[in-house]
Formats: C-alpha cells, sequence, structure tokens
C-alpha cells in the first residue's frame, strides 16, 4: 500500500493551488461568501473548460477524465485550504457518485456529461429536518402517478440547494429507499436559503409538495449505492479538513515567529511551541487517516466504510482543534471580523458537523467492528 502521491498527481497539486492563489485569495473569499450564489460562475467555467476539475473522476464514456477518488482528493485537500466558494463539493463528490453508484448506463449518460462540462450544477438532498444522517430514516416519500413519480417531503441542510439545477432526492416508495432527479426549478418546489454560520458554504431547505421526479437507477434499490456516495463524499470531505488544517497551521507559525512580545518572537515560548507541536500532530495524523480513505475509496475496497468513517471523525476534530489553536496563537486580532483565522473556524465546525460529526462516525465504527 503507497500513500505517497505520483508526478502527475504532484503537477495536478500545483496547477490548482495555483489557480486558487488566483482565483480565491481571502478578499474573493469574503466577497461571495456575502452574495446569495455563494460562487462566481466565471470561474467555474473557467474551472470546466480550462482545467476540467468538474470531470475529473467521472469516466471518460461520460465526458469526464477519468480519474479516481486520489486525483480528487488532492483537488478538495487544495480547495479546502482556500476556502474555495462555489459548488464543487455538491457537483462532484455527492451528485456524480451519486449517479455513479445508484444510476443505470442510461442515467450516466444523461447527467454525468453535464456535471463534467459544467453546465450542470447539481447536488444530494441527504438528510430532512431532523438532520439524520441515517438514509434508511428519511421521512421524504414518492409515489406514481399517471403523469410519473411525484415526491413529497421536505430535505434541509441541502448543500448548495438554491444554485443546483438538478437535485438528487433520496425518498421512500413501497418497493425501498430510491432516488430521484427532481429539477430545481420544477412546479412543487420551493427552495429557502438557510442563514449558515460558515457563510462560504451555502445550504439550504427544500420543500417538496408533488414535485415532478425522475427515477435514478432501479426503484427500492438506492440504499447501497447511496451509503456508498456517503463513504466517498466524506473521504473527500476528510480531504479538504487536511488542506484546512494544514494551511492554519501555516499560518500559526509563520505568525508566532514574526510577532514579538518582551523583545523575542512568542514561537519562542514555551506555551506557543506546545500548541504548534501538538498541532503538527494532529495534522500529520490526519493526513494518515485521509491518504487511506482516499486509497479505499480508489480500490473500492471492502474496508471503504470503516476508513471513511474513520477519517471523517478524525479529521473533524483534528481541523477544530487545529483552528481554535490559530484563533489562541494569534491573540486578540484573531476574534476580530477583519482576520482569516474566523473563517477557518467556521468552515472547521460546519465541516465538523456535515455528513455526521465524530460521534455518528464512531458509532458506525463500533458498529461494523462488532464492538
Amino acid at each position: 500500500m503507497n500513500f505517497g502521491f505520483s508526478e502527475e498527481q504532484e503537477e495536478l497539486r500545483k496547477m490548482v493551488k495555483r489557480f486558487l492563489e488566483e482565483k480565491s485569495p481571502e478578499t474573493e473569499v469574503r466577497r461571495l461568501m456575502a452574495t446569495e450564489e455563494g460562487y462566481d460562475p466565471d470561474v467555474w467555467k473557467l474551472m470546466a473548460n480550462e482545467l476540467a476539475l468538474q470531470g475529473l473522476g467521472i469516466p471518460e464514456e461520460y465526458g469526464g477524465q477519468g480519474y479516481g477518488p486520489v486525483e480528487l482528493y488532492v483537488v478538495f485537500e487544495e480547495m479546502g485550504a482556500a476556502l474555495f466558494c462555489a459548488p464543487y463539493f455538491s457537483s462532484v463528490a455527492l451528485a456524480a457518485n451519486a449517479v455513479l453508484f445508484v444510476g443505470t448506463d442510461a442515467d450516466k449518460a444523461e447527467y454525468l456529461p453535464g456535471i463534467a462540462s459544467g453546465e450542470t450544477i447539481a447536488t444530494v438532498a441527504l438528510t430532512d429536518d431532523a438532520g439524520d444522517w441515517d438514509l434508511g430514516a428519511t421521512s421524504t416519500v414518492a409515489r406514481h402517478s399517471s403523469d410519473g413519480w411525484v415526491i413529497n417531503g421536505v430535505r434541509n441542510y441541502v448543500t448548495d440547494g438554491n444554485t443546483s439545477s438538478i437535485l438528487f432526492v433520496p425518498a421512500m416508495t413501497d418497493a425501498g429507499l430510491s432516488l430521484f432527479a427532481v429539477r430545481g426549478d420544477a412546479a412543487g418546489v420551493a427552495r429557502e436559503a438557510l442563514p449558515t454560520m460558515d457563510q462560504t458554504r451555502k445550504q439550504s431547505r427544500i420543500v417538496l409538495d408533488d414535485a415532478p421526479g425522475v427515477l435514478v437507477g432501479v426503484d427500492g434499490g438506492a440504499l447501497a449505492g447511496l451509503e456508498e456516495t456517503s463513504q466517498v463524499a466524506a473521504a473527500a470531505l476528510a480531504a479538504e479538513q487536511v488542506g484546512g488544517a494544514q494551511r492554519v497551521l501555516n499560518n500559526s507559525v509563520e505568525y508566532a515567529k514574526t510577532r514579538v512580545q518582551f523583545g523575542r518572537p512568542i514561537g519562542s515560548f514555551q506555551a506557543i511551541k506546545h500548541k504548534c507541536a501538538d498541532m503538527l500532530l494532529d495534522v500529520e495524523s490526519a493526513k494518515s487517516a485521509a491518504y487511506y480513505a482516499a486509497w479505499a475509496a480508489q480500490e473500492r475496497s471492502d474496508e471503504l466504510p470503516t476508513a471513511a468513517s474513520l477519517a471523517k471523525s478524525f479529521c473533524s476534530e483534528a481541523y477544530f482543534h487545529c483552528a481554535a489553536e490559530n484563533i489562541q496563537i494569534h491573540g486578540g486580532i484573531g476574534f476580530t471580523w477583519e482576520h482569516h483565522a474566523h473563517l477557518y473556524f467556521k468552515r472547521a465546525k460546519s465541516s465538523e458537523l456535515f455528513l455526521g460529526d465524530p460521534a455518528y462516525h464512531r458509532e458506525l465504527l463500533a458498529q461494523r467492528l462488532g464492538i
């Protein structure tokens, strides 16, 4: 098992990093997080047309580049470091994987080329008002009418729900859990933007009232594919968290070198040294967990459920701890709205809860390991 990156993957990292340094500086993050859309359509098109990032993990026969989760890990890590504002996670980590793991060949041909080209922004509405990540507990239902399938229910905390042209909605039918594609502007779909602590990642509440939907995959056959989607997405989110944790560690070390108190850099004080050392341990351990999850996703390994929950639970706590320590090391200035430390702190907290908090994933681990 080799957790090292190839030369090609490192070149991908450099390319994405250069792109984000140019297109996602802190000033642009602050501008976009204050808008309703939460992203720049021109940058989104540039990503698709020149960098082909939206189609990176989509098979070539459906308009993508044919790479796997490891290459996507590299992209997500850099995006997490830059707090990149765009519906990339929802379209790539959630929607594209849901179609790949649940859909038929015809479904893949219908939806994946649009996602790969950047023309389609999509998401998966995983939770209802209760915010329960247990897919089998969904309260949304679908029934077959004379005009096709109609869906009723409420989906909440939907990432990029207001900007997505297609919503992939899990719903219960007489046959079991199924997946449906619902157009965002369809009759019977009411979307409400939610106020969020982390403004860099938009969320929505969606009410479906006899909303027309198109079945994706087989009626009653979506549970296994959606569970795998959640696991691969959790691994991708762990990569984002690693990128963010590494960035706040770098920021803390740099500040500790340059901030002078009592005639010496604060990095020379033992208390600051200990904080930075603990952060480094968290970051390196989080990388190991996230790399393991990326490898398991790439290989479609039986270890993926365990690796994904392990990575999500550990990386969530590591990122939040590093983001909090970053504020402490920066002192009073770290608490101000003008400083970037609070942006990472809020992203760390929202990512900790997204796709299940550490306690939820530790419970999944315990069940899978028979503890």
